[in-house]
C-alpha cells in the first residue's frame, strides 16, 4: 500500500506552495491508507478467502503427491522383485515392461504436478490482485467524496515511502488526518451476517 513520490515531485509540492498567494488558502488532508486498507471488513473478508483458496489448492496438491508416492512405492518394489535371481525370462520381460510404463507415467504425473503448482499459484495471485484492487478503488472513491465535500487542495498518504524507503510524510498536524472518518464510512454498511459472529458456548457433555 505504499505510493512513491520521488524527490522531483517532492520539490514540485514545495514549490507549488510558495508560488501560492499569501492571502489563499490550502486545505491539506492526510490519510493512512495502510491502516485504511488493513481496517477495511473487505480486505479481511479477501484474505480469509485467499486463505481458503491456497488451502484448497494444497490440499489437491497433497493428494497428488500421495499419488506420486504410491507410484514410486510400485517401481521399486519392480525393481526388487526384478533383482531377484530365481525370475524366470519371462517373468522378468513382464516386469521390465511393467517398470518402464510406471516410469513413463511417473514422469507425465510430475510434469502435471509441476504445472498444477505454477497454475494455481498463478491463479491465486490474479485472485489476489483483482480483490486488492476492487478494495483499493472503493476506498478512493471515498477519499474523492471526503475531498469534494471538505474542499480539500492536497491530500496526502502518510504510510508512503520513498525510493529511499524514507517516510514522504515526516510530520502532519494530527487535524488534517480523516482516516478514521474513511474506516468509519467504509465499515457502516457491514451487515450483521458478515460481523464477527461471538465464539459459541461449548457443548455440555
Amino acid at each position: 500500500m505504499t505510493k512513491l513520490l520521488t524527490l522531483t515531485g517532492v520539490l514540485g509540492l514545495s514549490l507549488l506552495a510558495t508560488t501560492l498567494p499569501a492571502r489563499a488558502q490550502v486545505k491539506i488532508g492526510v490519510v493512512d491508507m495502510d491502516k485504511v486498507f488493513k481496517s477495511y471488513y473487505k480486505t479481511k473478508d479477501a484474505e480469509t478467502k485467499i486463505n481458503e483458496a491456497r488451502s484448497s489448492a494444497k490440499k489437491e496438491l497433497d493428494d497428488r503427491m500421495a499419488d506420486y508416492s504410491k507410484e514410486l512405492d510400485g517401481i521399486k518394489k519392480l525393481e526388487e522383485e526384478l533383482a531377484r535371481p530365481e525370475l524366470s525370462s519371462a517373468s522378468k520381460a513382464d516386469k521390465s515392461k511393467q517398470r518402464d510404463e510406471r516410469i513413463a507415467k511417473i514422469r507425465a504425473t510430475e510434469r502435471e504436478i509441476k504445472e498444477f503448482q505454477g497454475q494455481r499459484e498463478k491463479d491465486l495471485q490474479s485472485q489476489a490482485i483483482r480483490m486488492r484492487n476492487g478494495i483499493v478503488e472503493e476506498i478512493q472513491e471515498l477519499i474523492q467524496k471526503e475531498v469534494k465535500a471538505d474542499n480539500f487542495n492536497l491530500v496526502l498518504d502518510k504510510s508512503g515511502s520513498s525510493l529511499n524507503g524514507v517516510p514522504i510524510i515526516l510530520y502532519s498536524n494530527s487535524d488534517w488526518d480523516f482516516s478514521d472518518k474513511i474506516i468509519t464510512a467504509l465499515n457502516k454498511n457491514r451487515s450483521s451476517k458478515d460481523a464477527e459472529a461471538p465464539p459459541a458456548a461449548p457443548k455440555k457433555k
